[in-house]
């Protein structure tokens, strides 16, 4: 069965990116590189625009819509970095765009996607389908939805970040990468093996939510619990399906960790980096300090940089 996307897609999603999406750097640090006992090569997709990756895949979605798509309007669901991607792409290319939030994302994330002119709606993380909502809504006002990971043009778009790593760094023994949905690792596996096919790809997401751990370990998709954590972006019930697919063929290993371990990857990065990561964002290179990722050149994806300074500072116990 042929994957849901392939190469082509993500250098096609490149092309229709350039001008509009930064390509962001990609940082190095001797310390870092002591730490981990190999270097590191840090993309800093935080300082995209929005503060995360995700507006790479928004706007490759909704640049493709047709005209009769754009004045419906989008519709999706985002605990906070998609609604802001999808609210600046629908911005950009004047459509409107409804999100359904639910009830504890960060009110920084939820100001600034209706800042960026988005309706926003509250619903339960832990009580509601949140895929059920957006269909729903979807249907009953004529609105396109625009997944935030379960979407072959977000995938492709979500997968320029692993194009540009392995395009500015050559010869990586590995690449680790935040999983939540499998949007954005799904994607850069496809850039990635496409390009650099040695190169081993890490998933990593929160021991809160290991739904790909132990979809891996089951040979199919399952559901699990999902326990609070700091690291928001992330926390999943179950793999998306087409990510899924992706994951499962091309993806070498997903590991997980803890929150602590999550807190000091983001006080290192910033005290030593100087680079902001939301706790999401952080996760892969948490992964990298705990020794669960190895090799001697590692590209590690910092996925996002939304985070109040008051979040910030409460999560390093700086308050």
């Amino acid at each position: 069965m042929p994957l849901p996307i392939e190469l082509a897609d993500v250098e096609h999603a490149a092309a229709r990116l350039a001008g509009v999406a930064h390509r962001t750097p990609v940082v190095t640090s001797r310390t870092l590189d002591e730490r981990a006992g190999a270097n590191l090569y840090l993309k800093a997709d935080g300082l995209q625009r929005i503060g995360a990756f995700k507006f790479r895949g928004a706007y490759n979605t909704v640049a493709q819509l047709g005209e009769a798509e754009r004045a419906g309007g989008v519709v999706a669901s985002s605990s906070g970095n998609h609604a802001q991607a999808l609210a600046l792409a629908a911005a950009l290319c004047g459509t409107r765009a409804t999100i359904f939030m639910p009830s504890d994302a960060p009110a920084s994330k939820r100001a600034a996607t209706e800042g960026y002119g988005a309706t926003v709606v509250e619903y339960d993380r832990y009580r509601d389908d949140r895929d059920v909502l957006t269909r729903a809504h979807a249907r009953e006002h004529g609105m396109t939805e625009v997944h935030p990971y379960d979407e072959p043009r977000v995938m492709a778009g979500a997968g320029t970040v692993g194009l540009e790593l392995v395009q500015d760094v050559p010869d990586l023994d590995v690449v680790a990468v935040p999983l939540g949905g499998g949007g954005l690792l799904s994607g850069c596996a496809v850039a990635v093996k496409g390009l650099s096919p040695a190169t081993r790809v890490v998933g990593v997401e929160p021991e809160a939510s290991p739904d790909y751990v132990q979809s891996l370990a089951a040979g199919e998709r399952v559901q699990v619990e999902i326990a609070p954590s700091i690291c928001d972006g992330q926390l999943l019930p179950t793999p998306g399906e087409r990510p899924w697919q992706v994951i499962s063929s091309l993806v070498d290993e997903v590991v997980t960790v803890s929150d602590d371990e999550v807190r000091d990857a983001m006080r290192l990065l910033f005290e030593r980096c100087k680079v902001i990561a939301e706790p999401s964002g952080a996760s892969a290179r948490a992964a990298v300090l705990a020794g669960r990722v190895s090799g001697n050149r590692i590209g590690v994806v910092l996925s996002g940089a939304n985070v109040s300074a008051e979040r910030f500072a409460e999560i390093l116990g700086c308050t």
